[in-house]
């Protein structure tokens, strides 16, 4: 027998309560959640029953499997049905409620709060479902709008996490099989999507893992601490804010992009001024362009308009002035004290990427397919299947497959928590599909000849040329997208910092403004000087993922077996070969 139906067998026939008879009716107990010892009789006033919580019959079976199938059978003690009302009642607390206040109160006192080895059996807490706020007034109010109400299906809970990792990195997953190769390319995406899944099923399982410890609210900075100590803490924290601010200076890069390009199409469009003739790229309708290194100042090539276009050229520029012109909208921005507005258009992200989907499905049925397998040597038009530059794609595709940081918050509202594995694994099968399908699709459909497959730039589109309305009305749609999206990477970091190292959220507008200047300047700075997406993705995201995907939860989950003593030989290398090929795809960033 379990030690606490042992304790609760002990506690019935310790005299401090005379049971009472069965009852058939629904309301039956109450459970005290002051601090004091509850009221011994109906009559009772004392301050000490602060609240109570007024249950139907309790339920068989563990607490967990309650949300889904209560099994409730007979009550051992009584309260009148009329206490339950919703109008003012004139009942107080019985003494058939305040014997299980008693007894659960027992248990309290046996341990800590956050201990479950002596936590209170299943018969004696009381079924969600019924759960009832129970003053000493004789006030007895319906719980709702708890847990359960917020739960979600698994197709939900599936988008979510879909919804969630589909970001910036699926405008370079094109440019990354381009550097790695196209087989290459396509054996790694899989294989880093199984790699990224696998770490992350470990990350959310992780909490489980430490006994006799109520883990229920914790994430997994906290799992961190409890095996790293400090150390942990700290470091999880750190990396994961280089994963945020790394997708913030690529936000801004993109949006400096797109800005600067729907700026160019009013203004060329307004103005009837063409640049098919500055721009190098094939001819026709489904025109596609191989830009140059200075792409954000050409001059324009209109007789008419010469002077004007290169004053536009000159105050519109991609790199030299646009960066400073998003100050002037987002910083403000990044000073609001919540982020419920921005949370708001979070929609907009879905929307987004199926007009790409779209989008990429449309170029490549009027471009066709232009594909030549070379396997090992580079010709004019083609590059190899298999490339040294294999690195940039594995770096690109850790921070497209991440999610690990907010899984475990992401999980906890699926209804069916024993299918988390299942519903994760499908979520990931879907975000490798969409990276799979867009990157073949450009890449294959890229034209070659007459342009070479090392055009393909690492924000592909960066091909389509600026007055391509398509892609412009893509573009425009991502850069508000991407405006609503930026203060809330913005409200992560802040709050994660914030609480970390000064216990608040806001502690003063001093040192929000000094947060939200040094996050603003970097994004300026790496727009103005080195704006690729595909390198700034790849340097943040291999060196985030060294820690929250591949050594923290490989590390977590060898020393869990190792303190169950089910660590084996082949765990430890299996575990052991994931933290030497996160070190080594940090590494192949640098040299590779």
């Amino acid at each position: 027998m379990h030690i606490c139906g042992l304790l609760e067998v002990i506690l019935q026939g310790s005299g401090s309560a005379s049971p009472a008879p069965p009852c058939t009716k629904v309301e039956v107990a109450v459970l005290l959640l002051g601090s004091g010892p509850p009221a011994p009789t109906a009559s009772s006033t004392s301050p000490d029953v602060l609240a109570c919580l007024l249950v139907a019959p309790p339920c068989s079976g563990h607490y967990a499997d309650r949300h889904s199938k209560p099994s409730c059978h007979s009550s051992p003690f009584h309260v009148e049905h009329r206490n339950i009302v919703e109008n003012d009642p004139s009942e107080r607390v019985s003494a058939e409620a305040s014997v299980l206040s008693s007894r659960v109160h027992y248990y309290s006192r046996l341990t800590a709060a956050s201990d479950r080895l002596l936590s209170p059996p299943d018969h004696v807490i009381p079924c969600p479902e019924e759960l009832y706020v129970y003053s000493p007034l004789g006030m007895a109010f319906k719980v709702t709008g708890g847990d359960g109400g917020a739960k979600n299906p698994s197709i939900v809970t599936i988008f979510a996490i879909w919804n969630t990792m589909m970001g910036t990195s699926i405008l370079s997953i094109p440019w990354g099989i381009k550097q790695a190769g196209f087989t290459l390319g396509i054996i790694l995406l899989i294989s880093m999507g199984l790699l990224t899944l696998y770490c992350c099923l470990r990350v959310l399982k992780s909490p489980k893992s430490i006994p006799y410890i109520d883990t229920s609210d914790w994430e997994f900075p906290d799992v961190c601490k409890y095996y790293f100590g400090k150390f942990g803490q700290w470091s999880s924290l750190v990396f994961s804010m280089v994963s945020l601010i790394g997708a913030m200076v690529v936000y801004w890069v993109l949006m400096s992009n797109f800005l600067f390009n729907t700026g160019k199409f009013i203004y060329n469009y307004a103005h009837n001024v063409s640049m098919s003739d500055t721009e190098f790229g094939t001819n026709g309708s489904e025109r596609v362009i191989c830009p140059f290194p200075d792409t954000g100042d050409h001059k324009g090539n209109c007789s008419s308009g010469i002077s004007d276009t290169a004053v536009f050229d000159r105050w519109w520029s991609k790199t030299n002035t646009i960066p400073f012109y998003l100050i002037i909208l987002l910083l403000p921005l990044l000073n609001f004290r919540s982020a419920s507005f921005f949370a708001r258009f979070t929609f907009l992200g879905t929307i987004s990427v199926v007009y790409l989907i779209i989008l990429v499905t449309l170029k490549a049925i009027r471009l066709g397919f232009h594909l030549e397998f070379h396997w090992l040597e580079s010709t004019q038009f083609y590059v190899p299947e298999f490339r040294l530059l294999f690195p940039q794609l594995t770096g690109v595709l850790t921070l497209a497959f991440f999610i690990h940081n907010c899984i475990i918050t992401l999980m906890k509202s699926n209804k069916h928590q024993e299918n988390n594995v299942r519903d994760l694994s499908v979520a990931y099968l879907l975000v490798g599909l969409t990276y799979l399908y867009v990157g073949v699709l450009i890449f294959a459909a890229f034209p070659s000849p007459p342009l070479s497959k090392d055009c393909i730039e690492p924000n592909f589109l960066d091909n389509f040329p600026s007055s391509d309305v398509l892609v412009f009305v893509a573009r425009t749609c991502l850069l508000f997208q991407m405006t609503t999206v930026y203060p809330l990477l913005g409200y992560l970091v802040r709050v994660q910092m914030m609480s970390q190292v000064f216990g608040k959220h806001y502690p003063s507008f001093f040192h929000v403004f000094t947060l939200n200047i040094f996050i603003v300047g970097t994004g300026v700075c790496m727009a103005k000087y080195y704006p690729n997406i595909g390198s700034i993705i790849r340097y943040s995201g291999a060196t985030c993922g060294l820690a929250l995907v591949f050594v923290f939860p490989s590390l977590v989950h060898m020393i869990s077996q190792k303190r169950r003593g089910e660590l084996s030989w082949p765990s430890a290398i299996f575990h052991s070969l994931l933290i030497v090929l996160g070190v080594a795809n940090v590494a192949g960033q640098f040299f590779m």
